[in-house]
């Protein structure tokens, strides 16, 4: 019997202010990407992988890809569900997905995916993963 891979998997949601709105009274389309940072945030907290965590180990990561693919809109007023996914990969990256949804009637509003890399606190990349990450995954059964 196959052992079923751990996802590690967070949820928070998200108000939509009026200053995130536009003319038309929709969401800006750049404003998607602070909800994925706020997932994100929601994420590295549930795992023990937070900004502060990774400065503290003399890391920073920075976003080299987003892909975001916009399937419907929210308005002021609506509250945002955003799923944050991490998918593990043996090369030295955070990978993320998201689906973001509209809570009232749970459709998908945004479907994307994040790429980050590792750097240390001077801006030079690193190109094998940190022991750091190598032991967290280990912790979370990856």
């Amino acid at each position: 019997m196959l052992e079923e891979a751990t996802e590690l998997i967070s949820e928070i949601e998200v108000k939509v202010r009026f200053s995130e709105t536009d003319a038309m009274g929709i969401v800006w389309h750049g404003n998607y990407v602070k909800y994925m940072e706020d997932g994100r945030e929601g994420w590295g907290e549930k795992y023990g992988m937070s900004y502060l965590n990774i400065y503290s180990n003399g890391l920073v990561t920075p976003i080299v890809k987003n892909t975001l693919s916009h399937k419907r809109t929210l308005k002021f007023g609506d509250t945002a569900i955003v799923k944050t996914k991490f998918i593990n990969t043996p090369s030295a990256k955070l990978i993320f997905s998201y689906q973001v949804y509209r809570k009232s009637d749970m459709k998908v509003v945004l479907e994307a995916k994040t790429v980050q890399v590792f750097t240390d606190l001077n801006e030079n990349l690193i190109l094998s993963t940190p022991d750091w990450i190598i032991d967290w995954k280990k912790e979370q059964g990856l």
